[in-house]
């Protein structure tokens, strides 16, 4: 989930904002979490599948072309 569409409870403020301290903390949290997450944490399955379908071709264009 990104931060830019939460509104903070305290201040009824967009928590991207970072105006008062809660949202300054869940700022800092989500920030944390997607560094966490690894390169392909944004992507959906739809869009893995079709990189493996894409790798798995040119993986057998290659195997093909060696033989």
């Amino acid at each position: 989930m990104t931060y830019d569409r939460l509104v903070c409870a305290n201040c009824a403020a967009p928590v991207n904002e970072g105006r008062c301290p809660v949202c300054r903390a869940s700022r800092a949290r989500l920030e944390q979490q997607e560094q966490e997450q690894g390169p392909f944490a944004g992507l959906s399955p739809a869009m893995l599948v079709a990189l493996m379908v894409v790798l798995l071709a040119a993986l057998a264009l290659l195997a093909h072309q060696t033989v």
